[in-house]
């Protein structure tokens, strides 16, 4: 079983240089939920950005709140999505207007009821970069508000199992830890943890086993109605974990 290997230095000023290891290449998507406070290093890494329909006015009114020292207006300027996608339920008229006159392309999918505006989103990202050996895409906003809302943010996790996804907000992340792999987590304690978790989502039962957690799992069964690894704590810096079935980790980011 091959090795996939996670890190979150999308949440550093910098990212460390490993030369044994292709940089990643990040696209980021922003959802109709405040920015979280570290924003703008998530828009400095991307080298794709889109806005998910009400996404927008997010990125509009409150991109400047965090850059106080400069001129609104400059930053708006400055900080335009590449494109805004989704159905246009939510997007302002005079929001979507600036951003189209700033050169933004603008994809109307009305037409399409079935999928929410983040898998048309994830499904443009992989039509549009030719590589996607090393992709990872950031998505800001799929966490809190409607709950609706969030099972259907994780549903994409899922239905886009292949792809690097992660959901971040202000107080967490959370990503897909595919069964087809080995993974190796490593840990930014600068930034992220201590509190972590791994969670089954879809299937009856899951067997896990982990290494580096203040609670290891040793082929433990995981299932709703029976145990899930929620409040766990991360005691090293690589976090090992091989199951039976997809999981989902999650782990807090400090303040």
């Amino acid at each position: 079983m091959d090795l996939m290997s996670h890190c979150s230095s999308f949440l550093l000023p910098s990212t460390p240089v490993d030369s044994n290891k292709p940089s990643p290449t990040y696209a980021l998507v922003v959802l109709n939920q405040s920015l979280p406070r570290f924003f703008p290093l998530l828009w400095k890494a991307a080298q794709l950005r889109l806005c998910a329909d009400g996404g927008a006015n997010r990125l509009y009114d409150e991109m400047p709140e965090l850059f106080p020292q400069e001129n609104s207006e400059h930053v708006r300027n400055r900080c335009k999505p590449d494109v805004i996608k989704g159905d246009m339920d939510s997007i302002r008229t005079d929001v979507q207007e600036f951003y189209s006159n700033l050169g933004t392309k603008i994809l109307d999918e009305s037409q399409d009821q079935d999928t929410t505006d983040l898998h048309k989103c994830i499904s443009f990202i992989q039509d549009f970069m030719p590589d996607k050996s090393n992709l990872c895409i950031l998505v800001t906003g799929a966490l809190g508000g409607r709950f609706d809302h969030e099972i259907g943010n994780i549903n994409v996790l899922f239905r886009f199992s292949n792809v690097r996804i992660v959901l971040i907000s202000d107080d967490c992340l959370i990503y897909l830890l595919p069964r087809t792999h080995r993974h190796e987590i490593h840990i930014l304690p600068s930034v992220e943890g201590p509190h972590c978790g791994l969670i089954p989502v879809g299937v009856a039962s899951a067997k896990a086993t982990t290494t580096g957690l203040q609670w290891d799992l040793n082929d433990t069964e995981m299932r709703f109605g029976g145990l899930i690894s929620t409040s766990n704590i991360v005691q090293s810096e690589n976090i090992t974990v091989e199951s039976d079935s997809d999981l989902l980790w999650t782990i807090s980011i400090k303040k």
